[in-house]
Protein backbone atom coordinates (compact mmCIF):
# COMPACT_ATOMS: atom_id res chain seq x y z
CA UNK A 1 0.00 0.00 0.00
CA UNK A 2 0.67 3.60 -0.95
CA UNK A 3 2.59 6.26 1.93
CA UNK A 4 0.39 8.75 2.76
CA UNK A 5 1.35 11.83 4.44
CA UNK A 6 -1.63 11.68 6.58
CA UNK A 7 -2.48 8.91 8.94
CA UNK A 8 -5.49 7.48 11.01
CA UNK A 9 -5.13 9.61 14.35
CA UNK A 10 -3.99 13.08 12.61
CA UNK A 11 -5.59 15.61 13.72
CA UNK A 12 -6.14 18.13 9.86
CA UNK A 13 -7.20 20.77 8.38
CA UNK A 14 -9.56 21.09 4.91
CA UNK A 15 -8.50 23.86 2.28
CA UNK A 16 -10.93 23.32 0.04
CA UNK A 17 -14.56 23.01 -1.02
CA UNK A 18 -17.54 23.55 1.26
CA UNK A 19 -15.81 22.69 4.92
CA UNK A 20 -12.90 24.72 4.29
CA UNK A 21 -11.12 25.95 7.02
CA UNK A 22 -12.44 23.41 9.73
CA UNK A 23 -10.30 20.97 11.46
CA UNK A 24 -10.94 17.36 12.81
CA UNK A 25 -9.46 13.74 13.40
CA UNK A 26 -8.84 10.80 10.76
CA UNK A 27 -11.07 8.29 11.98
CA UNK A 28 -10.17 5.76 9.13
CA UNK A 29 -8.07 6.33 6.07
CA UNK A 30 -9.12 4.91 2.87
CA UNK A 31 -6.06 4.12 0.86
CA UNK A 32 -7.16 2.16 -2.67
CA UNK A 33 -9.66 6.15 -3.03
CA UNK A 34 -6.62 8.61 -2.12
CA UNK A 35 -9.31 9.63 0.54
CA UNK A 36 -9.70 10.15 4.65
CA UNK A 37 -12.99 9.85 6.97
CA UNK A 38 -12.16 12.43 8.86
CA UNK A 39 -14.57 13.38 12.26
CA UNK A 40 -17.39 15.88 12.37
CA UNK A 41 -16.89 17.21 8.34
CA UNK A 42 -18.50 16.47 5.32
CA UNK A 43 -21.68 14.88 7.32
CA UNK A 44 -23.59 13.47 5.01
CA UNK A 45 -27.37 11.64 5.11
CA UNK A 46 -27.83 7.99 3.98
CA UNK A 47 -31.69 6.13 3.76
CA UNK A 48 -30.53 3.17 5.65
CA UNK A 49 -32.94 -0.22 5.34
CA UNK A 50 -33.49 -1.85 8.31
CA UNK A 51 -30.73 -4.45 9.64
CA UNK A 52 -29.62 -6.59 12.58
CA UNK A 53 -27.84 -3.18 13.93
CA UNK A 54 -30.08 -0.83 12.80
CA UNK A 55 -33.73 -2.77 13.28
CA UNK A 56 -35.73 0.35 12.52
CA UNK A 57 -33.45 1.42 9.72
CA UNK A 58 -34.25 5.66 8.18
CA UNK A 59 -32.03 8.39 7.95
CA UNK A 60 -28.55 8.57 9.52
CA UNK A 61 -25.65 11.23 9.51
CA UNK A 62 -22.18 10.01 8.68
CA UNK A 63 -19.13 11.59 7.16
CA UNK A 64 -18.41 10.73 3.97
CA UNK A 65 -14.63 10.16 2.58
CA UNK A 66 -12.56 13.77 1.48
CA UNK A 67 -9.94 13.65 -0.61
CA UNK A 68 -6.41 13.73 0.52
CA UNK A 69 -5.00 16.99 -1.68
CA UNK A 70 -7.80 18.82 0.53
CA UNK A 71 -5.99 17.46 3.77
CA UNK A 72 -3.36 19.15 5.30
CA UNK A 73 -1.89 17.55 8.56
CA UNK A 74 -2.39 20.23 11.78
CA UNK A 75 0.43 20.14 14.48
CA UNK A 76 0.13 20.18 18.46
CA UNK A 77 0.17 23.81 18.29
CA UNK A 78 -2.25 24.39 15.57
CA UNK A 79 -0.53 24.79 12.57
CA UNK A 80 -0.92 23.45 9.49
CA UNK A 81 2.29 21.90 8.14
CA UNK A 82 3.33 20.26 5.31
CA UNK A 83 4.73 16.98 6.11
CA UNK A 84 8.37 15.87 4.77
CA UNK A 85 10.37 12.38 5.70
CA UNK A 86 13.80 11.57 6.91
CA UNK A 87 15.54 9.45 9.01
CA UNK A 88 16.04 9.52 12.18
CA UNK A 89 18.97 8.33 14.78
CA UNK A 90 18.28 5.08 14.53
CA UNK A 91 17.66 5.10 11.04
CA UNK A 92 14.37 4.30 10.84
CA UNK A 93 11.81 6.94 8.15
CA UNK A 94 10.24 8.84 9.95
CA UNK A 95 7.64 12.03 9.39
CA UNK A 96 8.40 15.82 10.64
CA UNK A 97 6.56 18.92 9.86
CA UNK A 98 8.34 21.29 7.47
CA UNK A 99 7.11 24.46 9.33
CA UNK A 100 8.40 23.93 12.96
CA UNK A 101 11.22 20.50 11.84
CA UNK A 102 9.89 18.68 14.65
CA UNK A 103 9.35 14.78 14.49
CA UNK A 104 5.83 13.44 14.22
CA UNK A 105 4.88 10.56 16.54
Amino acid sequence: MAKFHIKKGDTVKVLAGEHKGQSGKVLEMIGEKNRALVEGINIIKKHEKPSAANPQGGIVEKEAPIHLSNLMYVDANGDASRIGRKKDESGKLVRYSKKTQEIIK
